[in-house]
C-alpha cells in the first residue's frame, strides 16, 4: 500500500510540474513591446477637392440610377407588354437621361414571373423589352444607342410563388453600358 500512495504521489507531481512546465513555456510566447512605436497617425485626407461635386459621375450607371430614383424599370400586367401612362412617365425621364448624354448606350432587359414554360416567357421577356424600346426610340433617342436582351423568368427579383412577387419579376430594366 505505501508503495501504491508513493507511485500516486509521483504522478500527482509529475502533472504538476508538466502543467507548470507548460505554462511557463506559454508566457515566454508572449509579445514583447516594440522598440519604437509608430507614428501618431496624421490629419485626415480626401480624395476629393473642394470644387469637385459629391455624388456619382455625370454620364455613369450609378448617376443613372440616382436620377431615375426607381424609375429606370417598368411593370406590365400578366402576359401584358403595353406601356400604360406610369411606364410613360418612366421611359420619358429615361429618354431626357439618355439624350443628355448622346455617347451612352443601354442595355433594356425583359423579365417575366415564374408562371409559363421558358421559351413563353422568354419570348414575353423580349416582347416587353421590344415595347419600352420603341417607346423610348419614339421619344428621340436613337435606335442603333439601343439593345435588348430576354431572361424570360431566369432573374427574379421576388422569389415568392404569390401575386406580390410575380408582379415586381414582370418587368423590363434600362442598364446603361459603356
Amino acid at each position: 500500500m505505501p508503495a501504491l500512495m508513493s507511485a500516486n504521489r509521483s504522478v500527482k507531481t509529475g502533472t504538476t510540474v508538466l502543467l507548470v512546465a507548460g505554462a511557463l513555456a506559454l508566457s515566454a510566447c508572449g509579445t514583447k513591446a516594440p522598440k519604437q512605436l509608430p507614428p501618431e497617425p496624421g490629419p485626415a485626407t480626401t480624395t476629393q477637392t473642394p470644387g469637385q461635386p459629391a455624388g456619382p459621375v455625370p454620364g455613369s450607371q450609378a448617376d443613372f440610377l440616382a436620377r431615375m430614383m426607381g424609375s429606370d424599370t417598368i411593370h406590365f400586367g400578366l402576359d401584358q407588354y403595353d406601356i400604360d401612362a406610369e411606364d410613360q412617365a418612366a421611359l420619358a425621364k429615361q429618354a431626357q437621361w439618355l439624350i443628355q448624354y448622346p455617347s451612352k448606350r443601354a442595355t433594356i432587359e425583359g423579365h417575366c414571373d415564374e408562371r409559363g414554360t421558358r421559351e413563353y416567357n422568354i419570348a414575353l421577356g423580349e416582347r416587353r423589352a421590344n415595347a419600352a424600346k420603341n417607346y423610348l426610340v419614339s421619344l428621340g433617342v436613337d435606335a442603333s444607342r439601343l439593345s435588348t436582351v430576354s431572361f424570360g423568368k431566369e432573374r427574379p427579383i421576388a422569389l415568392g410563388s404569390d401575386e406580390a412577387s410575380w408582379a415586381q419579376n414582370r418587368r423590363a430594366v434600362t442598364v446603361t453600358i459603356d
